[in-house]
């Protein structure tokens, strides 16, 4: 028997070698190649189309991917669950291509583009509407819109359609999954401990279906977001209101009256001005940019290639001694502890805006945030360092982009201005606390568990049902939590605590309403934020400055090794099978319910999310 193992041990240690060797070469030859390749620059064509295609959807901070897993997973067909594109970049893309005598026209190919923040939406058109002054056509075509894509290209100067496509307005929509049942069969028990009538973060594993309450508050939010977006697309083009009514009688007049031909309906409609194919367009482009015979079509550069042509490989220094307005970005999901870009971690934070405050440059701070909130320990530990910018003489915005609620809106409570986009998510000021007992689940399978204590007072274990004072005590904090909560708007907001309890409770406001309701200054968008910082601090001639989290040699070598065109071209690229995309769908939005209860980590377990609020994107 023993040689037997040996003999074992000897084949998967074998192997073993053999698979790091195997890796340690494939790195080498991605370092070689990198070293040795000379990629051709990237030039822009003269009197060329800038391509806007982006793919993903819009964000203001990518979220951080260790490069080796992304390469790899490029190279054998996964890529990005959910690609993410910085609509930083589009927008200084088509600044750029305004005043670029090479670039003649703008292309907009939004077939790849995920749905996005209406704010984010917002400022992609706000950059076409300017482009348009420079008096350059802007073209839009696609096979299919959705309401997201149409959002955008309604500002384009010719709209097309395929013919065999259409466009479709169907409304903004919240679904929930809900897991009380799954729970109970499971055996297993959770723990609820809330305040505030609206807060329905909980609801899910206590319900199968939305609370009066939870329906009240997202009918309302909802509704006022749809007229924000209707109303942004119907003054950009004079579109029949029976298509964006809502009403089923109006549309199925207009689809009755084009015979069920829907490209058809939204030409008479006016949601485009013609029905091209493919190749009609194409031929446009060609006419209007000439051809590209190499490429065998128009001459035209994409947009992200067109940011790596225009920026220097090196950027020069910036004035050592310029003012600046120092911008943190706090995108996603609020846990404790550090974390890369695309959660927010208390640590790791509220270290950020501690690097800002302690650069002498740095006159303003700009806290960027969007995110549903999380858990309070970490919202508080961001919220004190701000505390502590502004006891420095630091003046700080805090600017809301597609969410800022829960412990979003906690971080952003004791700025000394609040400025939110009238579509910004925010409020849902209140506190849960939630705990999931294993005791049941696993008995049912012959798993128990037992153990002694030197006191009374026993730690809380998943696996033991929680005694009473051990709940008493979690409500109790869980209300603390909420007076704090409370107290420290009513403090930030110069209101009372009566007057926050009446809007708090969990409600969920948009920018609009919110400030209508005194939790938000005024509204506008990043741009605005960045001008208010400077005129708090009284600087005119000044930089921006986006604080980011520093990578340690180690990573930067691998993120600059594994982001090389040449190391990606060794691999073979896998093909994925896309026929079962809709089975992957239904498990990744199950998947992304599940994942904020992962990442629930507070120390008292307590928390102030928004379930109600879309997750940041």
């Amino acid at each position: 028997m023993s040689s037997i193992f040996k003999y074992i041990w000897r084949i998967i240690n074998g192997t073993r070698k053999v698979i790091i060797n195997l890796v340690f070469f494939i790195v080498l030859a991605i370092f070689l190649a990198s070293m040795i390749s000379g990629d051709d620059p990237i030039e822009v064509p003269e009197n060329g189309i800038m391509v806007l295609n982006p793919h993903g959807i819009l964000v203001e901070e990518e979220t951080w991917v260790d490069p080796v897993d992304k390469f790899f997973s490029e190279a054998f067909g996964g890529g990005d669950e959910v690609p993410e594109v910085l609509v930083a970049d589009i927008v200084e893309s088509i600044e750029m291509a305004q005043n670029d005598d090479r670039i003649g026209a703008l292309y907009l190919d939004l077939q790849d583009l995920y749905p996005s923040g209406i704010n984010k939406l917002n400022a992609v058109t706000e950059a076409l509407e300017e482009f348009r002054t420079s008096g350059k056509p802007i073209i839009s075509n696609a096979d299919y819109y959705g309401q997201h894509q149409y959002y955008i290209a309604a500002h384009a100067d010719q709209l097309y359609l395929n013919p065999m496509g259409g466009v479709v307005f169907e409304g903004l929509d919240y679904t929930q999954v809900y897991f009380k049942e799954l729970l109970e069969k499971l055996k297993v028990k959770p723990h609820v401990f809330k305040v505030g009538k609206f807060k329905a973060a909980v609801e899910p594993f206590i319900r199968n279906d939305m609370s009066d309450e939870a329906r009240e508050a997202n009918e309302t939010l909802y509704n006022e977001l749809w007229e924000e977006f209707r109303g942004s697309v119907t003054a950009t083009r004079n579109i029949n209101p029976r298509l964006t009514s809502g009403k089923i009688d109006d549309y199925m007049a207009a689809f009755n009256e084009a015979d069920g031909d829907i490209a058809r309906m939204a030409l008479d409609n006016n949601l485009v001005d013609a029905l091209k194919t493919r190749t009609e367009v194409r031929n446009e482009l060609i006419n209007l940019a000439g051809l590209d015979e190499e490429k065998e079509t128009f001459k035209h550069i994409t947009f992200d290639n067109y940011l790596t042509a225009q920026k220097p490989p090196m950027p020069a220094p910036k004035a050592k001694d310029k003012p600046k307005v120092s911008v943190v970005v706090a995108r996603g999901q609020i846990v404790d502890g550090s974390q890369k870009a695309g959660m927010i971690g208390g640590d790791s934070t509220a270290k950020l805006i501690r690097d800002a405050r302690t650069d002498e440059n740095t006159k303003a701070i700009v806290l960027r945030i969007d995110s549903p909130g999380g858990s309070a320990f970490a919202s508080e530990i961001i919220r004190q360092e701000l505390l502590q910018a502004k006891e420095d003489g630091i003046p700080v915005v805090a600017s809301m982009s597609s969410v800022a609620a829960s412990g979003g809106y906690w971080i952003a409570a004791d700025a000394d201005k609040i400025i939110a986009s009238p579509t910004t998510i925010t409020g849902s000021i209140g506190v849960f606390g939630l705990l999931m007992n294993l005791e049941d689940s696993l008995a049912a399978i012959g798993i128990h568990s037992d153990s002694v204590s030197t006191t009374e007072i026993e730690s809380i274990n998943p696996l033991e049902e929680m005694t009473d004072y051990q709940q008493t005590m979690i409500q109790k904090s869980v209300e603390n939590t909420y007076d704090n909560f409370l107290s420290l708007v009513a403090n930030a907001r110069n209101m009372s605590k009566d007057d926050v309890h009446e809007i708090a409770q969990g409600r969920i406001w948009t920018g609009r309403q919110a400030m209508k309701r005194g939790l938000v200054d005024t509204l506008g968008d990043y741009d605005d934020a960045i001008k208010l910082a400077a005129e708090l601090a009284a600087i005119e001639d000044y930089d921006v400055t986006i604080v980011k989290q520093k990578l340690s040699p180690q990573e930067q070598f691998l993120a600059e090794l594994f982001s090389n065109s040449a190391a990606s071209d060794l691999l073979p690229k896998v093909s994925r099978d896309n026929s079962s995309d809709w089975l992957l769908k239904l498990f990744s939005d199950v998947q992304s319910e599940t994942a904020v209860l992962r990442n629930f980590n507070d120390p008292k377990n307590i928390y102030s999310y928004c379930a109600l609020c879309p997750q940041p994107r």
